[in-house]
């Protein structure tokens, strides 16, 4: 019988809603979505290793912000999987994308634990086992378990595959800013969107973005309003974009703004890597109020 590996790193990437409708609300409160994921190419990593107890411990830039919280989605990920059995592992998150920003963070660091746990636990590969595990920790975390392009429905768990889509580049730009997701949904006015799904492949990033144009995300203007900062970027998002066809807004219900383009700044992007090859994480004197804008390469092929 084949021994467990000791170590498992597994990358957590950051979540863009390329559009996100809202399509009607639930008598319990909760919002209903029609929405696109993708990922970027950017974003957290998770390490396990074998040990006799769970433990978690937090590095890189923004591990500081995330703290030593019990509740911290990572460790209740690996609790959700062990299910009482005890087992134990030594976690270590590298925390590179910025706490509540609307890029999923948090849930694709707990798709990440799930992953990694199951592979070093030797457990068996249950897709829906993992799923449901998944959709019971939060919203974001079954599309980040899949980490490839999908719609979105109900609160954003009911999954069906997107066709695939052109690789795109992608600055991320975040004002440093945390929002409170639900507190952006409270924001949201006026009457409910349509479904907005597509079939066809569009032929390349200019064919991605006429049919993003035709789409938006819902959840904007009450972004704006509790964070008016996050308008101040899209003069500065614009600039390395450089092209008419640039798309600026926010690739979720927090702070971050993103801009596609097929602009060689942002680099020629690739479905399976993980890590990119080049990172500017702050441009502090480009941005007035010491904005940070991050650009990065995103995948959004399947």
């Amino acid at each position: 019988m084949a021994e467990a590996p000791t170590a498992i790193r597994v990358a957590a990437p950051a979540k863009l809603n390329l559009h996100l409708h809202v399509v009607g609300r639930r008598a319990d409160g909760y919002h209903l979505l029609d929405t696109l994921f993708a990922f970027a190419e950017c974003g957290d990593t998770l390490e396990a290793r074998a040990a006799d107890t769970l433990s978690l411990a937090v590095a890189g830039p923004f591990a500081a912000a995330l703290g030593d919280a019990p509740d911290n989605l990572v460790l209740r990920a690996a609790r959700a999987l062990d299910a009482g059995h005890g087992r134990g592992a030594r976690l270590t998150l590298t925390k590179n994308l910025p706490l509540a920003s609307g890029i999923g963070g948090g849930s694709a660091d707990a798709a990440a634990t799930l992953l990694a746990l199951t592979r070093l636990w030797g457990m068996p590969q249950d897709a829906a086992a993992l799923q449901a595990i998944a959709a019971a920790l939060g919203a974001d975390v079954p599309a980040c378990l899949r980490a490839r392009p999908c719609f979105g429905g109900g609160t954003g768990t009911e999954l069906v595959e997107a066709p695939p889509l052109p690789a795109a580049g992608v600055v991320l730009v975040n004002p440093g800013i945390a929002l409170s997701t639900p507190a952006v949904f409270g924001r949201r006015r006026g009457a409910f969107s349509q479904c907005a799904r597509f079939l066809d492949t569009p032929e390349d990033v200019r064919a991605l973005a006429a049919v993003l144009r035709a789409r938006r995300n819902d959840l904007t203007s009450g972004a704006i309003e509790l964070a008016p900062a996050i308008a101040e970027t899209s003069a500065v998002s614009a600039k390395p974009a450089g092209r008419r066809h640039a798309r600026r807004r926010p690739p979720g219900s927090g702070s971050t703004r993103s801009v596609r383009s097929p602009s060689t700044v942002c680099g020629q992007l690739h479905p399976h890597q993980t890590r990119p090859k080049r990172t500017v994480t702050s441009r502090k004197r480009a941005v007035r109020r010491s904005v940070a804008a991050s650009t990065t390469k995103a995948s959004s092929t399947a």
